[in-house]
């Protein structure tokens, strides 16, 4: 369940296609990233064109290095870049990961793009990647993500508080979720059904 094996994975369904974010993509993150309401909940924020510049080469560099595997989301009615997921926290002895770090364009939002990028994440992780466990996390204050959470299937597990600082001060608690592999057949048939793969 190394890394190395998927730094150019493509994971594609009917709404979504995802490949690792590129420099190439700074033009395309740029048209939709700069919008405030998307950071809202976010520890690290684009506001500016260094903003963005520090993303690209984060997530190009975590993406080569294993840290991540960071997506550029591809909207497949427009093809358009429409935000970006990633893998993270793999721990393969345990066969678990995260699925965060996500966020989609005000224009994507309530369009079926984020929920295709979780099944095709999901999708790849349990049966790709035989995880028995994908987490995620969110600001505790975040319910429109909490709201996303549960409304594909996972389960709410508990609160760290006091987790980070967030910009300004605030001292941010976060939620925990997750969907376990004997869980998701379940979750996907009664979540998921309407999205073809």
């Amino acid at each position: 369940m190394s890394w190395d094996k998927f730094k150019d994975l493509v994971l594609t369904n009917s709404r979504v296609e995802l490949r690792r974010v590129r420099i190439a993509d700074r033009e395309a993150f740029g048209r939709i990233s700069f919008d405030e309401s998307i950071w809202t909940y976010f520890v690290s924020r684009i506001a500016t064109q260094d903003d963005l510049d520090q993303f690209i080469e984060t997530s190009v560099r975590d993406t080569l290095t294993g840290t991540r595997i960071v997506f550029a989301i591809i909207d497949r009615e427009t093809g358009q870049v429409m935000g970006s997921s990633a893998y993270g926290n793999l721990n393969e002895a345990d066969r678990r990961l995260e699925i965060g770090w996500s966020w989609v364009a005000p224009q994507a939002r309530r369009t079926g793009v984020n929920r295709g990028a979780k099944l095709a994440l999901l999708d790849h992780a349990f049966d790709e990647l035989g995880c028995e466990r994908v987490e995620f996390k969110t600001d505790v204050l975040n319910t429109g993500a909490r709201d996303g959470l549960k409304g594909i299937g996972a389960t709410e597990e508990g609160v760290l508080r006091s987790f980070n600082y967030m910009p300004g001060g605030r001292r941010r608690d976060v939620v925990y979720y997750s969907i376990l592999r004997n869980e998701w057949p379940s979750v996907r048939q009664e979540r998921f059904s309407a999205l073809s793969t």
